[in-house]
């Protein structure tokens, strides 16, 4: 297996996942750096998220000008390129339209680490602009925004999770989602308690680690592959 075809499988497999998982919808998109050169590779915009497949993966400068492929890029591919000018240590970014966590950046309220999992996360961003990131402009300020970080929250619209690989990027967007559905529910109770500096440090050194990031890319797979064959026989 090629290079391209094994790094547009992985990124297929991760947005096959992430719709299941209700984070990424008919509208979400994933992409992957192409090492050394000023490209990626990228769902269309036309993809159907729930049914993707390796032809749905184009390749694309950061210009948006198609490489290779036969479906035009969805129109917020700025996201990516954008962050990708200004990181050379992100190699994959995903923009989806998660429920729980949406809901935090549509009343302002910060999505604050509630679980041991959340500290792997960093400090979340916040995008003010209510606006679908589709001029190199929009894209500038976001990345401005993002700086150095992991996560932005788009206001009332979404998430964008810079990472140095897929793997890294996935189960960030399934922290920050698991994460904000149980700071939402736990509020119905009472205040949750939120992990403190000195945790984050602790936990996070824990838990940013290839084999634990791999168990949880490996939990969906499963569901994925499985349901796949379940709907074939």
């Amino acid at each position: 297996m090629d290079r391209d075809t094994d790094q547009k499988r992985m990124l297929v497999d991760a947005i096959l996942m992430l719709e299941r998982s209700g984070i990424i919808d008919f509208n979400g998109h994933a992409s992957l750096r192409v090492p050394a050169e000023d490209r990626m590779l990228i769902n269309s915009g036309a993809s159907v998220r729930s049914a993707l497949t390796a032809d749905d993966v184009v390749m694309i400068d950061f210009e948006g000008n198609l490489v290779d492929g036969g479906a035009v890029p969805p129109m917020e591919f700025h996201i990516h390129s954008e962050i990708y000018r200004r990181r050379a240590d992100v190699n994959a970014i995903i923009h989806a339209h998660p429920l729980w966590s949406t809901l935090f950046s549509m009343t302002g309220s910060p999505v604050e680490p509630v679980i041991m999992q959340a500290a792997v996360l960093g400090k979340i961003t916040e995008f003010d602009k209510i606006a679908s990131i589709n001029t190199k402009e929009l894209g500038e300020e976001l990345a401005t925004s993002l700086g150095s970080h992991r996560i932005a929250m788009l206001k009332s619209h979404g998430s964008v999770i810079a990472a140095g690989n897929i793997l890294e990027a996935f189960v960030l967007a399934v922290y920050l989602e698991e994460n904000a559905q149980r700071q939402y529910l736990a509020k119905n109770l009472g205040a949750p308690t939120v992990l403190t500096s000195d945790q984050i440090v602790t936990i996070a050194g824990n838990l940013w680690k290839p084999n634990l990031l791999q168990k949880v890319w490996d939990y969906h797979a499963g569901k994925l592959h499985s349901a796949s064959y379940m709907s074939g026989r």
